[in-house]
């Protein structure tokens, strides 16, 4: 390091794609600053409400009204509650403009997200990465399920990822620690679609939990997952994987870790004369003073849409549109998956059993639409999530002593089931996202504008979705199916993705196959930007796995003299 501001590598952001970049870099000896726009979250110091009862609480968990009319997006979020609403953007502090309907939802801290994560993890396979070459939608993906298999493996026996070897080629297994138990009416639900289906499968949802440590694990700090599923408020077990737990602490144990904390990234400097970027201008949240860092690589991690917009923010002679964007195709193609339909049902067997205790997951449908053929009027599929469980009769007649006795009865109902469907979105050119002209933040960034919406793909899916399950459902027995569509806005799902996608071709995309900017070869992007498509998998593995090997990729090219 030259001085105060020069580095071997800065990184944008320190969520879960960040953390990971962090990582891999600082243990293998480079000085690496890593840049946060909001504020420092330290594990266990710093997660006010783990160990609070729900008493406790002024507001018995629920967020007051006050806050929920000021903040309508984010309070549309399943996970925003009061004892994690201090890790959500509120929609006051942080603006942006919608053109049409998006819930954008934000963590801005040390960790980002990977605090509020819903910690599935599920490998895509190469009918993902084949996917659009073979149903010709947007471009090809430049890489193959082969390419990032072995990395996939590297991320899973660090971060401790619980499932079961299923042998399913729509959904590779991994490097595994022991399953927890399915309840036995998703046991019954799997072994009768075993039987009915050839081509359906219902597993354990495999998950980023610590079901039994391992010693790399334990040099971590981390200790088995306790099933409490308070995981928003930040586990003081470690027990779930996250940035703050795992990826940054072990940065910080090297010494070779500078963490900067309320700095928002203005933009990536790129130098005509030497044909690359040098550094990145700095705003710092609380005093507004601009700062610029330097380094030979910088890694973009600052989740998909604030990644898009430091790239379009980053203007030069050399690329007056955004850095890296020869092709004009940045910020566009932006998709999302689609969460909008649920469905539930009830089960009259298995009165002799219950469900005692909490798991931090549940069984999982991989996708079987469209998988080694086309066959509906819809691109692609869905995969779906399955639970079932058995709850009080809560009753709430009378007054007094038999309103007491009522409500104190621990008598059970039926067994409940439900499914929700996670939906492919087709990337689209029309949806985009880009800088307003004319509005700006607090620290004089242009804010976001976003464009994108449903199309005929998604309304068909959805239908199919319910059909498919309905039958399921009714064939297996279950009674009183209600089915449900949310219509629910764009970025709900929280797994937005895309703006500066990978491909093969410079003039139609932004990344090369190592996640390298086509047209400025030290700046990497390895968060949901770079996403070609979005299959149906929960995206952060594979954000993880990408970023560990577009980092050894990068630190090979180092010491070849090549960045």
């Amino acid at each position: 390091m030259a001085d105060n501001n020069t580095f071997d590598v800065i990184v944008i952001g320190s969520g879960i794609s960040g953390g990971w970049a962090a990582k891999e870099f600082t243990e293998k000896g480079l000085k690496t600053l890593v840049l946060e726009r909001g504020k420092d979250v330290k594990h266990l110091k710093d997660y006010p409400t783990t160990n609070m009862m729900p008493w406790e609480f002024e507001h018995r968990g629920q967020v007051p009204y006050a806050i929920q009319k000021d903040n309508p997006v984010v309070s549309r979020c399943y996970a925003f509650r009061e004892d994690a609403m201090h890790f959500f953007v509120k929609d006051t502090d942080h603006p942006y403009v919608q053109d049409k309907p998006f819930d954008w939802i934000r963590g801005y801290q040390v960790g980002g997200k990977s605090l509020l994560w819903a910690r599935q993890t599920q490998r895509w396979s190469n009918y993902d990465f084949e996917g659009p070459a073979r149903d010709g939608f947007a471009v090809d993906w430049p890489i193959r399920y082969n390419d990032l298999a072995p990395w996939y493996s590297y991320v899973e026996k660090f971060a401790g990822i619980s499932g079961n070897k299923d042998g399913l080629d729509v959904l590779p297994d991994g490097e595994f620690l022991p399953p927890l138990e399915l309840s036995c009416v998703e046991n019954y639900f799997k072994e009768f679609v075993a039987k009915k289906y050839t081509d359906r499968h219902v597993i354990y949802a495999r998950c980023a939990h610590l079901t039994v440590p391992q010693q790399i694990h334990l040099d971590q700090g981390r200790a088995q997952c306790q099933k409490r599923n308070l995981c928003q408020r930040g586990c003081p077990f470690g027990g779930y994987f996250s940035s703050n737990a795992s990826t940054i602490p072990w940065a910080e144990k090297t010494g070779n870790l500078t963490l900067r904390s309320n700095a928002v990234v203005h933009s990536i400097i790129y130098d005509d004369q030497k044909g690359k970027a040098t550094g990145v201008r700095v705003i710092d949240t609380n005093t507004k003073a601009a700062t610029e860092y330097f380094a030979r690589i910088i890694f973009v991690n600052a989740a998909a849409l604030n990644t898009n917009l430091v790239l379009l923010n980053s203007t030069s002679k050399r690329f007056p549109n955004g850095l890296g964007n020869d092709s004009g195709v940045l910020g566009k193609y932006v998709a999302f998956h689609n969460y909008r339909a649920h469905i539930s049902g009830k089960y009259d067997g298995f009165k002799d059993s219950k469900t005692d205790g909490r798991t931090p997951t549940s069984a999982y449908l991989p996708r079987f639409r469209n998988v080694k053929k086309q066959e509906t009027d819809f691109l692609r599929g869905y995969a779906a999530g399955f639970s079932a469980g058995r709850y009080p009769n809560i009753n709430r007649d009378g007054f007094g002593e038999t309103l007491k006795n009522n409500l104190a009865s621990k008598e059970l109902g039926p067994w409940r089931v439900g499914s929700h469907m996670m939906g492919e979105t087709i990337p689209k050119e029309s949806n985009t996202v880009s800088l307003d002209a004319n509005k700006k933040d607090a620290w004089d960034m242009p804010l976001l504008k976003v464009s994108i919406d449903y199309d005929e793909n998604d309304e068909k899916m959805v239908k199919d979705y319910l059909e498919q399950m309905t039958e399921m459902f009714t064939a297996a027995g279950f009674t009183d199916i209600q089915t449900n569509d949310s219509k629910q806005a764009p970025g709900l799902d929280i797994h937005e993705m895309g703006g500066a996608r990978m491909g093969n071709d410079p003039k139609t995309s932004i990344l090369n196959k190592w996640n390298q900017l086509h047209a400025c070869k030290n700046v990497f992007v390895t968060d949901g930007a770079c996403m070609t498509s979005t299959s149906t998998q929960n995206p952060s593995l594979t954000y993880m796995a990408l970023t560990a090997r577009a980092a050894d990729y990068a630190m090979s090219q180092m010491k070849k003299g090549e960045l």
